[in-house]
């Protein structure tokens, strides 16, 4: 298997780093560690989660509030999104598309 991380969901990691670090210094790359860690994980469990909007997988973040959006094909997980949970259901419908 591997893991390939489409621009937008860098983009989406970029931000969420920058939001967190101007919380407190050093939460940002606290932030992308777990993120990553939890994309990691997808070589073992990508597949197993819930599906959402018709067809993506959806994983939660294990210590952020953050959804990471996902498809398997074949031997390829493809990361789309990494999406706030306390944003709209509709927006990340519509970022989804």
């Amino acid at each position: 298997m591997k893991i390939q991380i489409l621009p937008s969901a860098k983009q989406d990691l970029v931000d969420g780093f920058h939001f967190y670090e101007a919380r407190a210094e050093g939460l940002g790359t606290y932030f992308l560690d777990s993120l990553y860690s939890d994309i990691d994980s997808l070589l073992v469990y990508g597949g197993i989660h819930p599906v959402w909007f018709g067809s993506y997988y959806r994983m939660l973040s294990k210590r952020f509030p953050f959804a990471v959006y996902y498809r398997v094909d074949g031997e390829v997980i493809c990361v789309l999104a990494v999406l706030d949970c306390r944003s709209s259901p509709t927006f990340q419908r519509n970022r989804l598309r």
